[in-house]
């Protein structure tokens, strides 16, 4: 894995012509924008769903198997992608390592649908499974649902059920991009201090660590490059749970355990570095014309000051959702290439550098 420094923040240079033309394109997509986020909701699946593609840019895969895990919250729906070299998705002769990807949206919009075409790819790059989790979304479902279900699909992936789909059950990675990233780094640390096995990776895509209150890309990225920055703030309150508390004087917590904004499964962007040692090598990708960048920038660093290995990419004209843009842009085509080949190294195929 690559072994540059890594700065206190990031840099932009010019928009990619190929982003650019896709944001003009489509100027009312916004993530975080003025609209309800049930809008936003079928805005994104209209524009991004695998099912809307043109066939001629759908990326093209081996396999999709569609299962699901009886996980503590019910059931959760998983999409499994398999590469054209495994043949057949039911052969258990040939096992795999798999990435568990759990997409962005602010914890509150998205689907697999709108990230099926970056998982074939990812899954073709890093000859990987890929897992798209339908997890539940926020507010619905607050905060800690979502890593519950994260760790419930993990255990699926270790179990007999994810033998018997020819997963490598020592080669299980997590990843995800945006809030995606956030849930991976956040059950990342609660492995960690329950005392269990941990991912085999990270894979951190322009993560959400913290909240960018003040930061230079929450200022210079502020509004106009798909997510909206003030909007991130909507997502948190969407996130965090509220503490319910009986009427009368005993006020003992009858629902959730309260979570404050800087929890470190909440924001682990926001923790010391001596508070981050011990967890699974991870890539860390960030964008220029994100106002997430520095955050991810910042997370990045504190994960090699506290020892861990850690690869980190940065594309200055780019902005934040690269991967479902990858249809409409080879630049962002290209850098979901350079993900998938870090997925393959941090799956154990190559040897790895700090």
């Amino acid at each position: 894995m690559s072994s540059q420094a890594i700065p206190n923040t990031g840099t932009r240079s010019t928009l990619v012509p190929s982003v650019k033309a896709f944001l003009d394109e489509h100027p009312n997509l916004h993530l975080g924008g003025k609209e309800d986020f049930h809008a936003e909701r079928r805005h994104h699946l209209e524009i991004f769903g695998f099912h809307n593609l043109p066939k001629q840019a759908q990326a093209p895969i081996g396999h999709v198997h569609f299962d699901g895990v009886r996980g503590r919250h019910g059931t959760i729906p998983v999409r499994l992608f398999y590469p054209r070299s495994y043949k057949n998705g039911s052969n258990s002769n040939k096992k795999l390592p798999a990435l568990i990807y759990f997409h962005g949206g602010g914890y509150t919009v998205g689907s697999v649908d709108e990230f099926e075409n970056g998982l074939r790819l990812l899954a073709e790059a890093a000859d990987i499974i890929t897992i798209g989790v339908e997890y539940r979304l926020a507010p619905e479902w607050p905060f800690p649902t979502q890593l519950d279900e994260y760790e419930d699909v993990l255990s699926w992936t270790r179990s007999a059920g994810g033998t018997r789909l020819g997963i490598d059950a020592s080669r299980v990675l997590g990843g995800g991009d945006s809030a995606g990233g956030n849930m991976t780094a956040g059950l990342s640390l609660r492995l960690k201090d329950e005392g269990k096995e941990p991912l085999k990776g990270q894979v951190l895509l322009y993560p959400e660590a913290r909240l960018p209150f003040d930061t230079p890309a929450a200022s210079e990225n502020n509004s106009g490059y798909y997510l909206e920055c003030n909007g991130i703030f909507s997502f948190a309150d969407h996130y965090l749970p509220r503490a319910p508390f009986k009427s009368g004087s005993d006020t003992q917590d009858v629902g959730y355990t309260y979570y404050p904004p800087a929890h470190r499964y909440v924001s682990p962007g926001m923790q010391a570095p001596e508070k981050l040692e011990g967890l699974p090598p991870a890539a860390v990708f960030t964008c220029g014309f994100d106002p997430l960048r520095d955050v991810g920038v910042e997370f990045a660093g504190k994960l090699r000051k506290a020892g861990n290995r850690v690869a980190w990419m940065h594309y200055p004209g780019l902005t934040h959702g690269f991967l479902q843009m990858a249809p409409w842009s080879r630049d962002a085509a290209m850098a979901v290439e350079d993900v998938g080949r870090l997925v393959r190294e941090l799956s154990g195929r190559t040897e790895m550098l700090n």
